[in-house]
């Protein structure tokens, strides 16, 4: 009572509001999950009612306060009943407080990286006096409000300090349509409530519903947050433009494409929806978090992604026109992170859905996240020895493994069904052409093999495309299923450049003869390809499997 009676007697309205907005969030009863309501507390009707029942002047000021906020219409009228029968003087904008009025104009204020922005709302309440909301609304937390404050004075005003406060070329104040303003504010808090864990600061969320009040004098009608659309189309013309450019020379293969396609679905389906600007805070997120925990590959995968990232930032930053000043900031955080990043990707962590029931607390956050059997806890050897099976069948393949060198064999033509002969035939030249000319013989064995077994179990699949399409893929298979493009210093469009045939190859015709060997899109779509037998590894292959066996066995 002696709080209140202190911010009765102030002449700004703001410390009563605050208040009154502190003790409805405190007995809120919105669902917040991850936060539930102590349970010790009352219900905010059961302590409202001690008010009812105490008529000092305080308590008439706190539940006129609380009734203006709340947005009930049945507890105004209770309140409006009992002070007028208290006859307690209370200030005129206290007792008016449906008079309120926005004031003309909201603005927004945000920096050219994209990473959030603020919403600034003005309120005029009876009698003259102003206060303004600033809610801080976070893209790179799923666009809800990491923070609000509100301070008195007038828009213009607070405006203008924010302005040179902030003294940055990158950063712009821009007027924003009230209605506009009103959706995505509304948005915005309603996300945050039901996020877990939930966002708590100095002065959010006990000021929310001072800010509910104050946006929702605002007019509705208006749009919320849209975030931009980018298609399939959109993003494989982006990946071609990058490795097209100077930025991306030297990185077009495969893999990276791979990598690339993680970072353009972070980039539009995440943060601001823009894959072209990145920021400090949004490298971060992506080498700590994100990739760690959504993209289920092995190492040698995952760790080119920083390369490939400061790459991107490059041409990303380009191409919006960004400062020289804030791409050496985003770099320099690409370096910071590394580290850490490369030690994550090492160590065992819960990945896709156990990585979400472990941020939830359903999960013991120290692992392990697998079994070995009988419910006991898998070792981080038996998780990397089991990611090992799909290259070559299975545990027992991998024991009996060895590193002889492949034969020297000619195509076995007595798998190939007499309908496909003299497609396989032609196929054949092309692909013993292009493994004289870059690789070796054990690999053209592996690629032998490997179009006898096309050839057998799916014949339609060989039939179908043109011979140098087909004879590319399957060299092309053969190479990424031993590693050649990360260890032999060949690259995709080298191989695809000797055929003469598209960059799409791999992902269009070598899908489609990969499925006739039964792998599906999945399978490959992240690291090395596993066909699941060793008689398509070369001894090299197999002699970096066995070394990883038995290291993960000890």
């Amino acid at each position: 009572m002696e709080a209140v009676a202190a911010a009765l007697a102030a002449d700004d309205p703001l410390p009563l509001l605050s208040l009154a907005s502190t003790l409805l969030s405190a007995f809120e009863d919105r669902p917040s999950l991850g936060r539930p309501q102590e349970s010790a507390l009352p219900a905010r009707d059961e302590v409202l009612q001690t008010f009812f029942d105490l008529p000092l002047v305080e308590t008439s000021a706190l539940l006129a306060a609380v009734a203006g906020l709340a947005g009930d219409e049945m507890l105004r009228h209770r309140v409006r009943r009992e002070i007028g029968s208290r006859a307690h003087v209370l200030p005129r904008w206290l007792l008016a407080m449906d008079e309120a009025e926005p004031v003309d104009g909201v603005f927004e204020m945000r920096h050219v990286l994209g990473d959030g922005e603020n919403l600034v709302v003005g309120v005029r309440l009876p009698g003259g006096s102003e206060l303004c909301a600033a809610v801080h609304v976070d893209h790179n937390l799923g666009t809800l409000v990491k923070d609000a404050y509100v301070v008195p004075g007038s828009l213009r005003e607070l405006v203008e300090l924010m302005r040179t406060t902030a003294d940055d070329p990158d950063t712009t104040i821009t007027g924003l349509d009230p209605a506009d303003a009103r959706a995505r504010i509304t948005e915005a808090i309603e996300l945050g409530a039901i996020t877990v864990p939930p966002i708590e600061t100095d002065t959010w969320p006990a000021c929310r519903p001072l800010v509910e009040w104050a946006v929702g004098l605002l007019p509705d009608g208006g749009t919320g947050y849209e975030r931009p659309e980018w298609t399939d189309a959109d993003k494989q013309a982006l990946a071609d433009r990058f490795f097209a450019s100077p930025f991306g020379a030297g990185l077009d293969d495969a893999d990276r494409r791979s990598l690339l396609d993680s970072l353009l679905w972070f980039g539009t389906d995440y943060g601001p929806g823009d894959p072209l600007r990145w920021s400090p805070v949004a490298v971060g997120i992506l080498l700590t978090d994100w990739i760690p925990r959504k993209i289920v590959a092995d190492v040698p995968h995952l760790a080119q992604a920083p390369e490939l990232l400061r790459a991107f930032i490059r041409f990303s930053h380009a191409e919006r026109g960004i400062r020289a000043g804030l791409t050496e900031e985003t770099l320099a955080a690409v370096d910071e992170w590394e580290p850490e990043y490369q030690e994550i990707i090492r160590s065992p962590r819960p990945q896709g859905p156990m990585a979400l029931l472990a941020r939830m607390g359903a999960l013991d956050p120290d692992g392990p996240w697998g079994t070995a059997g009988d419910d006991e806890p898998a070792t981080f050897g038996e998780i990397m020895l089991e990611r090992l099976y799909p290259a070559v069948g299975g545990a027992r393949a991998l024991d009996e493994l060895d590193d002889a060198p492949l034969p020297d064999e000619p195509f076995d033509r007595s798998r190939v069904p007499e309908e496909v002969r003299e497609r396989a035939v032609e196929v054949l030249v092309l692909v013993d052409q292009c493994c004289r000319a870059l690789f070796d013989r054990e690999l053209r064995t592996a690629a032998r093999r490997l179009l006898a077994r096309i050839a057998r179990d799916d014949p339609q699949a060989l039939r179908r495309g043109r011979a140098d399409t087909t004879a590319a893929a399957i060299c092309w298979i053969a190479a990424k299923a031993n590693d050649v493009f990360d260890t032999g210093g060949l690259t995709v469009k080298q191989l695809l450049d000797w055929f003469g045939v598209s960059a799409n190859t791999p992902s269009q015709r070598g899908r489609t003869l990969l499925e006739a060997l039964g792998v599906r899109a999945t399978d490959y779509a992240y690291g090395p390809l596993d066909l699941g037998s060793p008689e398509f590894l070369t001894s090299a292959r197999r002699a970096r499997l066995i070394a990883a066996r038995d290291r993960y066995r000890g």
